[in-house]
């Protein structure tokens, strides 16, 4: 009998030890919004709500985002005597768990922040040591989405902490995404999903399409640096386990064709949609971007494919990203400081791509255009493809059988 307990005991053990992440959760890159890049941690109940509210009204929520994510700033500076995290009365007096029903009852999920180390990038308590306790903590109120941060983390081994995190999550019975924001430092798409469903791959975005301002010490990545950096690691993303390239800075202080080519870029890559712009006050050119259907369903295809750079020259570049039916997207981006005209001959191209079997040859197969940012078919692949496209803009088309 003592043999047969002992045993019984191991193969818990090893459960508990194997566990891993909750399955088929994003299965396609999620889609949110999340109050960092416009409010930092200046962020309270009332504001949020009002966010919550101009997030369903927008039509953001219609064309498919589904996260609402506070970001660091929304707990107290220590935890309680139980040791237990506590939202910040000030900025939440009815607590967490009525502002999570509140985007329950929205009928959106909810998402929280913190960090694998001692402390939060702003300084607020870490989950170092409190991973089981937080994640009860976090189910409790209904959390649906954690993003889980890389700052104040010396000593640790990352691929270790995230890990027991995520045994964490799964320990709860409740399905919550866990974002790993580790920033890319230790590689984490060769072990990320094995963890959670999502992993940086770069330092912060900032609003910035080709340059960076640095600022204070620190220089946050641009659109196209952070592009630049994604075409050696495309094969590590597919459904529920995504490379995140940062969040959305459309609506942030970049030009109008500067923002779509952001989030063209972003669909195109299969990566995560986290807007992060004032939802208030948002002119008619971001909500129009953030919300263009046919651009996120590039970002939403099952197959769940990144793309890569079929040619480059002379700052003209095309990127092509596999759909699922055989069917294709292709991206002219200009990022040159000057308008340049496409004038590309189908015929003659082979577009092949090992990540996901795709083998096309222009001259035996006839593809439709669809331009989806003007919204019209433009002809078919057996005619030369010519557009004059200005400066850091691009054209979007979705190629059908």
């Amino acid at each position: 009998m003592k043999k047969l307990f002992t045993l019984f005991a191991l193969v818990l053990a090893s459960a508990h030890l194997f566990a891993q992440k909750s399955e088929n959760l994003a299965l396609t890159p999620p889609m949110g919004w999340n109050t960092w890049n416009i409010f930092q941690t200046k962020i309270d109940e009332p504001l949020l709500k009002s966010m919550v509210d101009a997030y369903v009204s927008s039509g953001m929520r219609d064309a498919g985002y589904t996260y609402f994510v506070l970001d660091d700033g929304w707990m107290s500076m220590e935890r309680d005597a139980n040791g237990q995290l506590v939202a910040d009365p000030q900025k939440f007096p009815n607590g967490m768990k009525a502002f999570a029903d509140y985007v329950h009852s929205k009928g959106m999920k909810f998402g929280i922040y913190n960090c694998a180390g001692v402390k939060t990038c702003a300084g607020y308590p870490g989950t170092r040591g409190h991973e089981y306790e937080d994640a009860r903590l976090y189910a409790s109120w209904g959390v649906d989405y954690l993003k889980f941060d890389w700052c104040n983390a010396e000593g640790q081994n990352a691929r270790e902490s995230y890990m027991l995190m995520s045994k964490a999550l799964k320990a709860t019975g409740r399905p919550i995404v866990f974002s790993l924001c580790e920033w890319g430092t230790n590689r984490p798409w060769a072990w990320g999903a094995k963890a959670g469903q999502l992993w940086r791959t770069t330092g912060d975005i900032g609003p910035y399409f080709d340059k960076s301002l640095t600022k204070g010490g620190w220089t946050p990545q641009s659109v196209l640096n952070i592009l630049d950096k994604q075409d050696s690691i495309r094969q590590y993303a597919g459904p529920g386990h995504w490379n995140d390239p940062d969040m959305l800075e459309v609506g942030n202080g970049m030009s109008v064709a500067e923002d779509r080519s952001h989030f063209s870029i972003w669909c195109m890559l299969a990566a995560p949609l986290m807007a992060g712009n004032n939802l208030h006050s948002m002119s008619e050119d971001t909500k129009t971007i953030l919300t263009n259907k046919e651009a996120i369903a590039v970002n939403q295809d099952a197959l769940g494919v990144e793309c890569f750079k079929y040619y480059q020259f002379d700052g003209m570049e095309i990127l092509v990203k596999p759909l699922s039916d055989g069917n294709l997207a292709v991206l002219f981006l200009n990022r040159s400081d000057r308008s340049q005209t496409v004038n590309f001959d189908w015929a003659g191209h082979l577009i092949q791509d090992k990540v996901s079997n795709t083998d096309v040859d222009f001259s035996k197969n006839n593809y439709k255009l669809r331009d989806l940012w003007a919204h019209k078919d433009v002809g078919t692949t057996q005619k030369a493809f010519k557009q004059t496209i200005p400066s850091h803009d691009v054209v979007m088309l979705k190629l059908t059988k």
